[in-house]
């Protein structure tokens, strides 16, 4: 591959996906159906609509960048040659790595409670520790941040636009899983929001 960056991106996110399938198996082998993972709420099932092509696009735009010379898919010639936003690009691209593995460490906290999808069936399990401790949707703000990375890694038009619509879909899918979890567990789970932030930890003054 001709571009580092993209490379190390390119890798980082076929990473993350291919982790993801892995535990989508394991639900499936364990529950032996698909709940959780394949969406029941009509908003989930539109937000899917979206999301399953803009995952591929995830996949393909940098590893398109990383592979090609010229074109409106490659790394612009700025990014490539001036040397304060290739180490930018660089400090990007390592940041992903970093995304990757501190999401990596949210799902094995997870563990069996890991869902892609909201399961009205299902008494939602509730997880406050690690990076929940502080946040109450730690993987979609990775996620987020992770999307950010790509951008600066690929800073094509493209790119930008998946960002963007990955962006609002991740709020819009933590607004509607808060407000099934409200109505599943009530004053727990207001308890918990009042302590933690939704994308960011809060910022507590302390009153002498």
């Amino acid at each position: 591959m001709r571009d580092f960056p993209a490379t190390l991106l390119t890798i980082t996110i076929w990473t993350y996906w291919l982790c993801v399938v892995f535990m989508i198996v394991r639900v499936r082998r364990r529950t032996r159906r698909l709940a959780g993972v394949v969406p029941e709420q009509r908003v989930e099932r539109l937000m899917w609509l979206i999301w399953i092509p803009l995952v591929g696009c995830w996949l393909a735009l940098p590893y398109l960048a990383a592979t090609q010379a010229h074109g409106a898919l490659a790394v612009p010639e700025f990014a490539r040659h001036d040397p304060v936003f290739a180490k930018i690009r660089l400090a990007a691209a390592v940041g992903a790595v970093l995304c990757l593995a501190l999401t990596i460490e949210c799902w094995l906290r997870m563990g069996k409670n890991w869902r892609m999808a909201v399961t009205p069936e299902e008494e939602p399990q509730l997880v406050t520790d690690g990076l929940y401790a502080y946040v109450r949707h730690p993987i979609y703000a990775l996620s987020i941040l992770l999307m950010s990375c790509s951008v600066v890694v690929v800073p094509t038009i493209p790119m930008g636009i998946v960002a963007a619509i990955h962006i609002l879909l991740m709020i819009a899918k933590a607004r509607n899983e808060e407000r099934f979890l409200l109505a599943k567990l009530g004053v727990r789970y207001a308890a918990y929001c009042e302590r933690t932030g939704g994308f960011f930890p809060l910022l507590r003054t302390r009153h002498s």
